[in-house]
C-alpha cells in the first residue's frame, strides 16, 4: 500500500477555490448524517469532511465526538457499542425534531453514497488510532477513492503513519493545534493541505505554500467571510452552510 510520495490534486487554486461541506451541510441539517451528506451533494460542493470513530466490535461508523452524548438520544463512548446497538440511536432530534430516526451511519453507506458522484473527501480520524487509519484507507481504495480523499487528524502522529507508513495523502492544522506535535518538520510536512481557522494569525497562507502546503481554510458561512478568506489566500474552504461560499465564488468567477 505504501507510495513514495503521498501528492494529491483536486484542481484547487486561488483562482478556482474549492467550497466542502462540513459535516455534510452541519449548519441546516443534523451533522454527520445520511440527509445532511444528501444536501451536500445536491448543492454541488466539491468536497465534504466527515469524522470517523470505531465501535465495540471494529466498525467505523461516522460521528464527530468520541462519546455519542452531544449529537444523539445516548451516553456513552461509540467505542463502548456494538454497531448494531449505535444504529439504534436516534442522531436527528438533538438538532430538530423534523429530523427524528435519522441515525448514525457507517462509513460504508457514506462511501455508497458519494462514490460515483465526482465529490472528493476530507476524512477527519477522531479515533486517535491507527486501526481506525488503515480500516479508513481501505474502505477508500475499496470504493474508488484513490487521488481524491485526503485523511486529517488534529494528531500528529497519526497524519505523520497516514503520509509516511501508508503513503496517502493529509491535511494538518497548525502544529500548536495538535496533540503529539513538535517542531519535527516531517510531521509538519506530511500535509499537503493545512486547515486554518486562524487566517488571521501566522504562518500565513505564502509561508505554507513556500513549505509545499497548501492552505484550505474552516467555515466561513457569510458572504462577509467568504471575501475575508479569499484575500488570505485560501484555495479550498470548508464551510457549515456552503450556499454564501458557492455564491460569492462563482459570482467572482473563483469557482469553475
Amino acid at each position: 500500500m505504501f507510495k513514495e510520495k503521498a501528492m494529491i490534486d483536486l484542481g484547487q487554486s486561488t483562482d478556482n477555490i474549492l467550497v466542502s461541506g462540513h459535516r455534510g451541510i452541519c449548519a441546516l441539517y443534523p451533522e454527520n448524517t445520511m440527509v445532511s451528506f444528501r444536501a451536500a451533494v445536491e448543492a454541488g460542493v466539491d468536497n465534504i469532511e466527515m469524522d470517523l470513530n470505531v465501535t465495540r466490535d471494529g466498525q467505523l461508523v461516522v460521528i464527530h465526538d468520541t462519546t455519542v452524548d452531544r449529537t444523539t438520544d445516548c451516553v456513552g463512548n461509540v467505542r463502548s457499542f456494538t454497531l448494531d446497538e449505535i444504529k439504534s440511536m436516534d442522531a436527528g432530534s438533538r438538532f430538530d425534531n423534523k429530523f427524528a430516526g435519522e441515525r448514525i451511519p457507517t462509513f460504508e453507506e457514506f462511501l455508497k453514497l458519494v462514490a460515483t458522484t465526482g465529490i472528493s473527501l476530507n476524512v477527519e480520524l477522531k479515533d486517535y488510532t491507527f486501526e481506525c487509519a488503515d480500516k479508513a484507507v481501505a474502505l477508500l481504495l475499496k470504493y474508488g477513492f484513490d487521488g481524491r480523499f485526503v485523511v486529517t487528524s488534529f494528531d500528529a502522529n497519526i497524519t505523520q503513519y497516514v503520509h509516511q507508513v501508508l503513503g496517502f495523502p493529509t491535511q494538518g492544522f497548525p502544529l500548536s493545534k495538535m496533540a503529539n506535535a513538535s517542531n519535527d518538520t516531517n510531521k509538519h510536512l506530511s500535509a499537503v493541505g493545512m486547515g486554518s481557522w486562524w487566517i488571521d494569525e501566522e504562518p500565513s497562507a505564502a509561508e505554507y505554500r513556500a513549505l509545499g502546503i497548501d492552505y484550505w481554510t474552516w467555515c466561513p458561512d457569510t458572504e462577509e467571510e467568504v471575501l475575508r478568506h479569499i484575500a488570505a489566500g485560501a484555495s479550498l474552504m470548508t464551510c457549515n452552510n456552503p450556499f454564501p461560499a458557492l455564491k460569492v465564488l462563482k459570482e467572482r468567477g473563483l469557482h469553475k
